[in-house]
């Protein structure tokens, strides 16, 4: 009868109900459990483990994880789903308690459940009623917030569309098949560096086919290295674009232009140096720990205009040098358009050929087209020769040609006739190294901004093909070993350091093939390559115009991936859009404010116009009267990814956001990831090595 007076009814509260304040407090709920929606990129995290992942939980005052699809009743810390536990009246005073608890938590019954290779197993999952519809299985129990389909791209669902992941191994044909084509698909990533610095170097065709066959000989070393002793993910190591634009700027200072007899082995020796002394400094950066303590500062927000900045920092260079041919270098910018954006679709025997083999497709047209253009005698002029040097002509009529022929013709280039057939690159092939520590600052500062660089291809990689990102002791350990591998890369002078390739991880998307032991056979089949000249003078004939094609593409690619990025932050944030834009202005305009200080309008440099951004050296605003200093800060601030780099890290980590908001990349941590048989199977060392450095905390787990 007390339930029917009104004085003591209990008054019905707002419609919908209120969420309960202990299982979700305002304003902190997002930064205390680390909340992210789907399209931060880190669904189904543990998909590829043999982990049982416990049932809906009936707890009332578990919430629902909108980024896994499950109910949890604690707080996730770095991306690492706790036990759901049952609401207890009592905290746990026995150890017997606790057990108990536990295993109605996670639903086991009450009796010794089924253990295979050392793993419970999961449960038969609860009868539900015929009414209710059928529980989505593993991979479909995800709750979009925003609607996202998993395309040729692959950047969402991850387990469902790989074919092979990290720990398959399907058959030595398999694996060679897919290492070669991986390796195949990246081509243009290992060999269009050498084709651009060893030129501006005065070096001849023989010399960039030497140097061409030593970076695919390094390449596939440090390759086999990372993929065994640093981050274990399938990442190709090679020279990165991150270490052109200094290169360049080395390459062009004034000490260097007035050098006679052989400039390229004088100008390689400086680079050798300076990288070897970069590559310790980022070994110790790794294997220190100090990369731990710096992953705290690089979110998303930083790395995407960092990356960005790499590929649109050389926009002089690219068209510029395609318009000296046009009828060339615009077929190939347009072939390898075609082929990756219109015919991405179209499978043959379950491969999609025109997407995976885009860039080495164009080069076989393009290559074709020209040789026909050039046998037919369309760039063949009465009464001029390429071999004449330009100074030596004397008919106007050539002068106005020799360019033109220079760029067209595939005949002008001797390396593939000069190169042997058997060359093994050496270690100090150029000769001693030169150390300065002018240009060894430059490149310690570099190998930071490449670290920045490896720091998100590690974790978007890790997203694709392993069971859970690494730990921070893995990366810094990955990070570590790209040093050594540097300095591997200077002693045998490639001309750059070696490092993760940031094209990497739109190559694992598009093959669909993340298989640890495919990359290394793959490797193994590059030292091979490496080692017949005639593939090096191969590639060293393809002509110029047609490298200025390619690098418009692999820019554009490099700029769109280091945007990409921001898939795992909220990239609609007025704070985030700000941030980006203001660092991607300022990573193009106070460069600029740089290159053109000091400049007259009518100057007439010794350089080309695509080279002449670097030469700053000589005349940018610092001028004080130590000219090292003033090399080094006039170079560091021409650098476009070295500005945009410093904006974004600055207002990224003074700016308040949460973490929801910013899009921290969430790590492994080092204990669950131990506890888990699939993570350590991942990234732990082989032949027992880590046993012997398991007191090394701050390189592992």
């Amino acid at each position: 009868m007390s339930s029917s007076d009104p004085k003591s009814r209990q008054r019905p509260g707002p419609w919908p109900p209120a969420p309960d304040s202990s299982s979700m407090p305002p304003a902190s709920w997002a930064k205390r459990t680390g909340f992210r929606p789907k399209f931060s990129g880190e669904t189904n995290a543990t998909d590829s483990g043999n982990l049982a992942l416990p049932p809906r939980s009936k707890d009332p005052h578990a919430h629902t994880d909108l980024e896994a699809g499950r109910l949890r009743g604690s707080s996730a810390v770095n991306g690492e789903q706790e036990s759901v536990k049952a609401a207890q009246p009592q905290l746990e005073k026995a150890k017997d308690e606790s057990v108990r608890r536990r295993r109605d938590s996670d639903s086991l019954p009450k009796g010794s459940a089924p253990v295979q290779n050392g793993q419970t197993l999961p449960p038969p999952p609860p009868s539900e009623p015929a009414n209710q519809p059928r529980r989505p299985a593993r991979n479909e129990d995800v709750v979009d917030v925003l609607p996202q389909i998993g395309d040729d791209d692959g950047f969402v669902a991850r387990h469902s569309h790989m074919k092979y992941e990290l720990r398959d191994t399907p058959g030595l044909v398999p694996i060679g098949l897919y290492g070669f084509q991986h390796y195949i698909s990246m081509l243009a990533s290992l060999i269009l560096i050498p084709l651009v610095i060893v030129p501006a170097m005065g070096g001849t065709y023989e010399d960039t086919s030497n140097v061409v066959s030593t970076v695919l000989f390094v390449s596939g070393i440090t390759t086999l290295l990372h993929t065994s002793f640093g981050s274990r993910l399938p990442l190709i190591q090679g020279p990165s674009f991150v270490f052109l634009a200094p290169a360049l700027a080395i390459i062009n200072s004034p000490e260097f232009q007035g050098l006679n007899g052989n400039n390229f082995k004088h100008i390689m020796k400086e680079l050798q140096g300076a990288i070897i002394i970069a590559s310790a400094f980022q070994a110790i950066l790794g294997y220190s720990g100090l990369m731990s303590l710096l992953l705290r500062l690089i979110h998303p927000v930083v790395v995407a205009p960092t990356i960005a900045a790499v590929g649109l920092s050389f926009y002089s260079y690219g068209f510029p040098l395609v318009g000296a041919c046009l009828e060339i270098g615009v077929v190939q910018i347009l072939l390898v358009i075609i082929f990756s954006l219109y015919l991405r679709k179209i499978s043959i025997l379950g491969h999609r050929i025109f997407l995976i083999y885009a860039v080495p497709l164009g080069i076989v047209i393009t290559w074709a087209l020209a040789f026909l253009l050039t046998e037919a005698g369309v760039y063949s002029y009465k009464g001029c020769d390429t071999n004449v040097p330009a100074s030596n002509i004397i008919s106007d009529h050539c002068r106005r040609h020799v360019s033109r022929m220079k760029h067209c013709r595939v005949d002008t280039s001797h390396a593939l006739k000069s190169s042997p057939w058997f060359r093994f690159p050496y270690p100090l092939q150029w000769g001693t190294p030169v150390f300065h520590w002018k240009t060894a600052i430059i490149m310690c500062v570099v190998s930071v901004i490449s670290s920045v660089d490896s720091v998100g291809s590690y974790h978007a990689a890790s997203l694709l093909v392993a069971s859970r990102p690494p730990s921070p002791g893995v990366l810094s350990r990955g990070i570590g070993l790209e040093g050594l591998c540097s300095i591997l890369a200077g002693l045998w002078g490639t001309g750059t350091g070696s490092t993760t390739l940031t094209e990497n991880v739109h190559t694992i998307a598009v093959t669909k093939m993340g298989s640890r032991r495919a990359v290394e056979l793959g490797a193994c089949i590059l030292i091979v390559l490496s080692l017949v000249g005639k593939v090096g003078g191969l590639i060293a004939s393809i002509p110029d115009v047609m490298v200025a094609a390619l690098l418009c593409f692999m820019w554009a690619m490099l700029t769109a991936l280091g945007l990409s990025n921001l898939r795992y932050s909220e990239a609609g944030s007025s704070r985030n859009i700000i941030i980006v834009g203001l660092s991607l202005f300022f990573s193009l305009s106070v460069p600029a404010y740089f290159q053109q200080y000091g400049i007259s309008p009518g100057s007439n440099m010794s350089v080309p116009s695509y080279f002449q951004p670097y030469i700053v050296a000589s005349h940018g605003p610092f001028n004080s009267k130590s000219g090292g200093l003033n090399f080094v800060l006039n170079t560091l601030f021409s650098l476009h990814m070295v500005i945009g780099f410093l904006v974004a890290i600055i207002l990224d980590n003074t700016v308040p956001g949460s973490r929801q908001e910013r899009g921290v990349y969430v790590w492994s941590d080092p204990e669950t990831a131990r506890r888990e048989p699939a993570v350590t199977k991942d990234y732990e060392l082989p032949f027992r090595v880590g046993r012997v450095f398991r007191w090394v905390k701050w390189v592992g787990f």
